[in-house]
């Protein structure tokens, strides 16, 4: 088969079978993960990422080259979730710049488009590692450069693109041991790779499914809001403080009800959206703050210390760079700082800032909740967006975070062998212990964690534990580290029955 040119909607076709062929297998490509975390995973977030602009552009009709890339660069810039998603959206942008200026395609073009798509990547990656998805996408866009001086056949380019990135895939665990050690290749890159095998699929004419994507299936995903008034009555022997009110209209504007609430207490209104339409705007406060995190304890512990606005949401599911749009514009304030308290938020935070246009948005990297708890403690109203910025990032620094979950899966991690259902103790940079004893393998974390320097350990119990059992391990360290002071706070959060800092 011969094909010179791609036009917009063979273009469209391709997208769609690529992003059909990337959720049929997310589950698979989540089972290549590294950790053996119960978590958001890879194939998760990429399908998440991808099924955005898939829906953008499903909605098209006879739209020419230049629409159809906007919505996939667009629709997944907004949609991208966890690390490999925002890499994946990156890598569509930067192809997206290159096709848009084309009514049709060529050989040519596609090797200068999967170029530009690697180096937008790359650049919005602080730190980039090899042996991950970047590593893939390079090399799918050296091998396109280097077919293009010998082909004008689409479908024979594409089938050597897409053989190469296999074939560097493969290379995966031997540019990052843990991989090796896993067993496993980089589930990014496998992502990727299945979103050109799609896209070739649609290229060569093989029949794809597209209803999924079919724009009456968009608009059942989006239901219209409901137009009936909603009245909560909550009975309380005590006035609900201003905080609680506000956490409890977070909570109801997380499941899409927020805007046509009225909150009552007694026969006493005291948030009413009719009100809030008359109510004149209050002047906007210099600085204000989004934090992500799970669990009705988290949730008030980051409230009470100054936290105008929670996205629910960590380690189980991670917010899009539109989740995060969307919460800053509800706070009022000129300079946002989000937290966003996982390693796999942060590029979804910074692609939020870069996107944001009415307000400056600075991303404070917490990588962890006690990180966050930190940088929201050392903010100081009266100094300057600047002089806060660089106070909460070095303070986050200071804080050891360990982190108590169980393992889905057998697998062998820091030369330590785990078996499904082993409690294990996760530290900043790695694995900190593994038992099936969820209390030996919480002491073992701690006597990682805890040094000299050590003053004040913050124990945090979520699911998997209770407000008894946390009380017991903490009166254990304090048995055992006498010059320690041990806080111990319900958190709430799923997936770790314990989040412990160290400070």
């Amino acid at each position: 088969m011969e094909i010179q040119t791609i036009d917009a909607s063979l273009l469209a076709k391709m997208f769609l079978s690529g992003a059909k062929n990337l959720e049929a297998k997310k589950e698979w490509i989540n089972e290549l993960n590294v950790f053996p975390v119960p978590d958001g995973d890879t194939g998760t977030n990429m399908t998440m990422t991808i099924m955005s602009a898939a829906n953008a552009v499903a909605e098209l009709d006879n739209a020419d080259m230049k629409t159809v890339a906007k919505a996939i660069s667009s629709g997944s810039l907004r949609g991208a979730r966890g690390n490999s998603g925002v890499i994946l959206s990156q890598l569509f942008r930067g192809f997206s710049k290159i096709i848009s200026n084309y009514d049709e395609v060529t050989v040519e073009i596609l090797a200068e488009a999967f170029e530009k798509a690697v180096q937008t990547a790359y650049k919005a990656v602080m730190q980039p590692k090899e042996g991950t998805i970047l590593t893939v996408a390079r090399g799918a866009a050296d091998k396109a450069a280097e077919i293009s001086h010998r082909t004008n056949n689409i479908v024979e380019f594409a089938d050597a693109v897409i053989q190469e990135a296999e074939v560097v895939l493969s290379k995966t665990p031997d540019m990052l041991p843990v991989l090796k050690q896993a067993g496993v290749v980089d589930s990014g890159g496998q992502g990727l790779v299945c979103v050109l095998q799609g896209a070739y699929d649609a290229l060569v004419g093989k029949e794809v499914d597209y209803t999924d994507f079919a724009p009456e299936t968009v608009a059942k995903a989006a239901p219209a809001k409901i137009k009936t008034t909603v009245e909560f009555i909550i009975e309380s022997e005590k006035a609900l403080a201003s905080y609680q009110i506000k956490e409890l209209k977070t909570k109801l504007e997380s499941i899409g009800l927020g805007d046509i609430i009225d909150l009552k207490i007694g026969d006493e209104v005291v948030e009413s959206k009719e009100e809030a339409k008359a109510a004149p705007t209050e002047p906007a406060k210099e600085m204000g703050f989004v934090s992500i995190a799970t669990g009705d304890g988290l949730t008030s512990i980051f409230t009470e210390l100054g936290c105008d606005y929670m996205i629910p949401g960590g380690q189980t599911m991670n917010p899009s760079t539109d989740d995060i749009l969307s919460a800053v514009e509800k706070v009022n304030a000129k300079t946002v700082f989000v937290l966003p308290n996982n390693k796999n938020i942060i590029l979804a935070a910074n692609q939020a800032a870069a996107i944001c246009k009415d307000k400056k948005i600075v991303v404070i990297p917490t990588k962890t909740i006690p990180q966050g708890i930190t940088a929201l403690i050392t903010f100081a109203a009266d100094a300057s967006v600047e002089d806060n910025e660089a106070a909460m990032t070095e303070e986050i620094a200071n804080v050891k975070t360990g982190q108590v979950t169980y393992a889905v899966r057998d697998t062998m991690i820091d030369d330590k062998e785990i078996t499904k259902n082993d409690w294990m103790g996760m530290g900043d940079s790695g694995l900190l212990s593994v038992n099936s004893d969820i209390d030996v393998a919480f002491k073992e974390m701690i006597d990682e964690m805890v040094s000299e320097d050590s003053s004040v350990v913050s124990i945090y119990w979520g699911e998997g534990s209770d407000q008894e059992k946390a009380e017991a391990l903490g009166a254990a360290v304090e048995e055992k580290y006498p010059d320690l002071e041990v806080e111990i706070s319900e958190g709430g959060q799923a997936v770790y029955a314990y989040i412990v800092s160290v400070e």
